[in-house]
């Protein structure tokens, strides 16, 4: 595996000691409610993100500072149990990965502040008033922006040039499900390619309906980014090769797994970021105050052993463009 990845790294550790003596003496607590498995690979990356940007800023776990989990997994029900057993702990703030799992807080509570990752289209999910002024106690990361979802057609016709159809999978019931599709198929209009919709939480007819797909030639695959892709993302892998569908995914993991290409914000990134937030509110500002910020770095991600094995040549102009590649 090669990666070329481009990081840009703070010159923060001399002046951590300054930024512990700045903490508070009491110990604060922190409540953190993933919407990932404990046991995904991805889970302990973005874990360690958030902590490391809490050790930028002075905080040390068991010192100053504790950090209680709660795994979701993509269960609505475990949502609203553990967020109830998180705001049971009266922690200072909690982070939450993931629309559903905010909405399973507000529920909950609207005093304990709610710095908020994988989020999307938060003022139309009423999480917020605005992204400029959040309001009530919310606030945190946009995960990606619609827009994103032309990018992954524009990928797709550039690895596929003959493309005339393609399959998207999405999560209706989801409002960014809905806006990514519409984005996918805004953009498909303009190169007159035909979208069909597949729903990503029923993985048997997901597999039933891309396998009736794929028969006609000419067809590609983009899977837009929710919770259950992600939950579901080694069935989808799998059938996008058994039926030789070119792909486009949301999130690099799918890559690390054996998909083609990725392209999107880095959700690792943003979990490390998370912690100036949550560093603020501790030190005493207002979630509500703090403007919901939008993405800022995306990274694309190919699998050349995978295009090998569609029998695919990927464009050099894009290899070189490439954060990662996987050979």
């Amino acid at each position: 595996m090669r990666r070329r990845q481009f990081i840009t790294l703070a010159c923060g550790a001399a002046v951590w000691p300054l930024a512990a003596l700045a903490q508070p003496d009491r110990l604060r607590r922190i409540g953190v409610l993933m919407n990932t498995a404990e046991d995904d690979p991805q889970s302990k990356a973005r874990a360690s993100a958030f902590v490391r940007g809490l050790q930028e800023r002075g905080w040390t776990l068991g010192g100053n500072v504790q950090i209680e989990y709660r795994w979701g997994a993509g269960s609505a029900k475990l949502y609203y149990q553990y967020a109830s057993e998180l705001a049971a702990t009266a922690p200072d703030v909690v982070l939450a990965s993931g629309g559903t799992a905010v909405g399973a807080l507000q529920q909950i509570t609207r005093t304990i502040p709610i710095v908020f990752v994988g989020t999307t289209d938060p003022v139309n999910r009423g999480l917020v008033a605005s992204m400029a002024r959040p309001g009530g106690n919310t606030t945190g990361f946009v995960e990606f922006e619609f827009s994103l979802s032309g990018k992954w057609l524009e990928l797709l016709k550039q690895i596929m040039p003959n493309v005339s159809r393609v399959v998207v999978v999405r999560n209706p019931s989801l409002t960014s499900g809905v806006g990514q599709m519409a984005a996918v198929q805004t953009a498909a209009a303009s190169f007159g390619i035909e979208t069909t919709p597949v729903d990503s939480r029923d993985i048997k007819e997901l597999k039933r309906m891309i396998t009736a797909f794929a028969r006609p030639p000419r067809g590609g695959m983009i899977v837009t980014l929710s919770g259950t892709a992600i939950d579901n993302r080694q069935a989808i892998i799998e059938v996008a090769a058994q039926n030789r569908l070119p792909t486009i995914y949301p999130d690099r993991i799918f890559v690390a797994d054996g998909g083609l290409i990725a392209y999107g914000p880095d959700p690792v990134h943003h979990f490390q970021a998370a912690a100036s937030y949550v560093d603020r509110i501790l030190k005493g500002e207002k979630a509500g105050e703090l403007p919901v910020q939008a993405p800022t770095k995306y990274d694309l991600a190919i699998n050349l052993k995978t295009a090998v094995a569609l029998g695919l040549t990927i464009p050099q102009e894009l290899l070189a463009r490439a954060n990662e590649v996987i050979e």
